[in-house]
Formats: C-alpha cells, structure tokens, sequence
C-alpha cells in the first residue's frame, strides 16, 4: 500500500452563514458546525484510504470565535497521521467576514476515523507523507494525541460499567 501526501486527502469547503443556522445568540450553531466538520472530515478520510471509513472519535472541538451571519465559514481538512488503521484528520475552520474581508481561524478539530473492508472490519490505510511545516508538526505530534485518545477510550469504558440505561421515573419496557 503506498503512502500518499497530506495534499491528496485535502478538502476545502465554503459555506454561507444564514439565519436558519444560527443559535439564539445569532452565531453559527455549535451542532451544525460540529456536523460539517464531519462531513468534510469523512471526505478527507475516503480521499486518503479510497474505502469505507467510519468516525471513531472526535477529539475535540475547540471554538475559538463565534462565527456570525455576516461570515462565510470555510472548512479545510486533511489526513495528518495514520495507524495501521486508523487515521487523524485535522479540520480547521476560517471565519471570513464577507463585507470587511477580515479572516480568523474561528475553531479547530481533530477526528479519527477508521478505515473498513467489506465485512466492517478495520482494514489497512497508507501512511502519510506531510510537506509543509504544519503537516510536518500535526504528523510529528499525533503519537501523543493518539495515546492520549487510547487512555481517554480505555477511561470511558470502564465509566461505562457505571452507567445506567433506565431513565428515573419511567417503567422500562
């Protein structure tokens, strides 16, 4: 399996931001943008392995300004990293403001996804080549994200023998 470069699982994605997509403090919904990046982030994964993927995590997202309905949101993304079978994706999201041309970066994500062979079984993914200086510094640094998500895995499900399923007050079914 060959390796491939950052630059071949790139996605680039602009929208508008519209009333309908603003919460009550009329800035872009932290749900829907939390959706896009997915969305662009699986592209980013597909482009890299050329098989089915699925979203084994997401990191974090870190809203770093509000987006506003003056602004055009754009959404870059890209495989930084890879496993044996999984990968990290690194999103990042620039606010522009459309009448001043002023452009932040407004949030940053990082997800993993899994890449799948027909029978849903994690299958091989090629590794990465990064070229420039922040390729190069997210692929040298997702080790320490990588094992900082295997400890946060291994956390969550032994919380998980705590949890319940039934909801106080309603008979289950």
């Amino acid at each position: 399996m060959n390796a491939k470069y950052c630059r071949e699982s790139r996605v680039v994605r602009t929208n508008r931001v519209f009333q309908s997509d603003v919460n009550s403090h009329n800035t872009l919904f932290g749900g829907r943008l939390m959706s896009d990046i997915d969305q662009v982030a699986s592209i980013s994964a597909l482009r890299h392995c050329r098989t089915n993927c699925v979203t084994a995590s997401t990191d974090s997202v870190d809203f770093l300004f509000p987006i506003q309905t003056t602004d055009a949101v754009c959404y870059e993304s890209y495989v930084t990293w890879a496993g044996s079978s999984s990968i990290e994706i690194f999103v990042k999201v620039i606010a522009e403001n459309l009448k001043s041309g002023e452009r932040k970066i407004a949030a940053t994500a990082f997800l993993t996804f899994v890449g799948v062979d027909e029978n849903k079984r994690p299958a091989r993914v090629p590794e990465v080549i990064p070229e420039t200086e922040e390729e190069r510094t997210l692929n040298e640094t997702a080790p320490d994200r990588a094992r900082i998500r295997k400890e946060k895995k291994e956390k969550s499900k032994a919380w998980s023998k705590f949890y319940t399923t039934a909801i106080p007050g309603i008979d289950s079914v």
